[in-house]
């Protein structure tokens, strides 16, 4: 654990506490570059699904994919919005720690961070996440099953947005997550570059007294090793009214 950390890792989030690690982990760890490598990154999705060692191999990876977000996000933007902590997510500087499931059981940091000296605009603060952490990572996994790196985005901005959602829940000044928020609705990073992770989900209207319609923009295609649609998949079209 980080110590300037743990005030986050109560409740809900307990579970997170030993995701986020120093040096003083006494687990073994790999750099996260060798995680990835191909001959490792096949190995964990061997022990991650055996039952579809068989499918389509970009479906495997989308599915692994989305438990790697699950883990890593959460504590991320927790520490980022809620005690506003600047955290070194490199890939190149990050270490892994393998789960016998195939699954990162967690991530070792070069250091534990500090806090931001001024309040950054939303693409400074998750820049060590966004082109330090993901760019990479997503390179990697779609050129290792030859599919378009928009379907590890869409798993990222899913789980993004939804740990928005998690946190918007917590007694917080709504202040704390408009950076999280702010970096989902802008189509342009300042430099004028897309940004991968705009509108991945959108909500629709129902009429009133109903809520609104979370959709994924791209379906994360799970089908194809013969899981059901996502409630939220764009394939499942309009709810009824």
């Amino acid at each position: 654990m980080i110590p300037p950390l743990a005030p986050l890792f109560q409740g809900a989030f307990a579970s997170y506490r030993e995701v986020l690690t120093l040096a003083d982990d006494p687990r073994a760890a790999v750099p996260a570059r060798v995680f990835l490598s191909a001959a490792q990154l096949d190995g964990q999705l061997a022990r991650f699904a055996p039952e579809h060692a068989g499918g389509d191999p970009r479906a495997r990876l989308s599915l692994w994919s989305k438990y790697y977000f699950r883990r890593l996000l959460p504590p991320v933007l927790a520490a980022s919005l809620i005690l506003d902590w600047r955290l070194p997510l490199d890939l190149d500087e990050v270490g892994v720690v393998p789960g016998a499931d195939g699954l990162p059981e967690a991530f070792r940091l070069p250091h534990a961070g500090a806090a931001w000296a001024s309040p950054p605009d939303p693409f400074a603060r998750f820049a060590e996440l966004l082109d330090g952490h993901l760019q990479p990572l997503i390179q990697i996994l779609a050129a290792h099953c030859r599919a378009a790196p928009r379907l590890f985005w869409g798993n990222a901005g899913d789980y993004f947005e939804w740990c928005l959602g998690q946190l918007e829940a917590l007694p917080l000044p709504a202040a704390r997550l408009a950076d999280g928020r702010a970096l989902l609705a802008a189509p342009r990073r300042p430099d004028g570059t897309r940004n991968p992770l705009f509108e991945l989900v959108r909500y629709h209207p129902r009429g009133a007294g109903r809520p609104s319609w979370r959709q994924r923009r791209g379906c994360c295609i799970l089908d194809r090793l013969g899981l059901p649609l996502c409630d939220d998949c764009p394939r499942r079209g309009a709810p009824p009214v």
